[in-house]
């Protein structure tokens, strides 16, 4: 595997999370943010002298929606070098098309799709994420990268038996759309080494315990089998020069310390945390150890904590109590500048 570079600056834009607030302020030190109301993106121009001297409509057609899952556009910079990954592509095509479109996305400078996990709100919108970057850049053959170990069905064991997610897009669906399916279950670099994708998260803390009662269909023996650890989850991370990694997360359930120790570890020494962006799964059976995980995130000192997805209004609630001034949530719709 080849060694993590240094880049001089990160973008994100968020295009699909769980949350949209475009008027809350963020006033964090160490982000540029963008794509807030009243953001230049949503003004419509009005006639002169229709509208009592008025010149900007706000257009609530240009406001993205929520949904459950996330989608992020994420931009690394090193000098005049660009390169763009897109971390999952959300619950739903149309969700994902409404949001790119209304986002303006620049989908043509997309160059890697890369899927967290198989979860269907990581990778509902596949097929047509995939569709609209190949339009845009005028080609086909857009590289995606998947764990090797599809699931056939993933469910939880509910109080009366198995409930059953919906499907994750097949290998063979997403190449039929135009996709370069890449299977990968091994930590390796991606994009001249600006980002790294790691392989199976070590399980560490004593506490992190999972997707509890998950489960998974297995249909040689057509029944469910355990599946709480979602051993085919992985993050992206990356390092910027003077500040530290920044690790992206779909929804942690290998646990957020669990996710962000192993980061640290594949880093090497010497290079600290900077930020921690995407799920962390701190919602239903698993808010029983938000305290613990905060205490341990204080421990590793990050600068920026943007939890979004299933992360969950108590788990935000106790990041900005213990570290006042941390907290960035993720929404919907916003650019994010480090």
């Amino acid at each position: 595997m080849a060694a993590l570079d240094e880049i001089d600056s990160l973008e994100i834009l968020v295009i699909v999370d769980n949350e949209v607030d475009p008027i809350s302020s963020y006033q964090h030190p160490d982000l540029q943010v963008g794509g807030q109301l009243p953001d230049v993106a949503l003004r419509a121009p009005l006639p002169e002298g229709s509208r009592g001297g008025a010149k900007f409509e706000i257009r609530l057609d240009n406001v993205c929606c929520g949904a459950h899952g996330l989608s992020l556009m994420i931009t690394s910079k090193k000098g005049e070098k660009r390169h763009t990954v897109l971390f999952d592509t959300a619950p739903e095509e149309h969700i994902w098309k409404l949001n790119a479109t209304r986002l303006r996305a620049q989908l043509a400078s997309v160059e890697w799709i890369q899927l967290s996990h198989w979860h269907r709100d990581h990778s509902g919108g596949m097929l047509k994420a995939v569709s609209m970057i190949n339009e845009a850049r005028g080609t086909t053959g857009i590289p995606v990268d998947l764990h090797p170990n599809r699931p056939t069905y993933r469910g939880f064991l509910g109080p009366f038996g198995p409930v059953s997610l919906e499907k994750d897009p097949t290998f063979e669906e997403i190449e039929a759309v135009g996709a370069k399916v890449m299977k990968n279950d091994q930590p390796h670099t991606i994009l001249e080494s600006m980002f790294l994708v790691s392989g199976e998260i070590p399980r560490v803390t004593p506490y992190e315990k999972g997707f509890q009662r998950g489960i998974r269909f297995n249909q040689e023996t057509n029944s469910w089998e355990n599946d709480e650890l979602i051993l085919d989850e992985r993050f992206l991370m990356c390092n910027v020069k003077g500040k530290g990694l920044v690790v992206f997360t779909g929804c942690s359930h290998a646990g957020v310390v669990n996710v962000v120790k192993h980061a640290l570890q594949l880093a090497g020494e010497n290079v600290p945390l900077y930020a921690v962006i995407g799920g962390y799964h701190l919602v239903g059976p698993n808010e029983a150890w938000i305290k613990d995980t905060v205490a341990d995130l204080k421990e590793l000192d990050p600068r920026i904590l943007m939890p979004g997805h299933c992360s969950g209004w108590r788990a935000k609630y106790e990041i900005e109590k213990v570290m006042p001034g941390r907290l960035a949530p993720s929404t919907v719709g916003t650019r994010f500048v480090l």
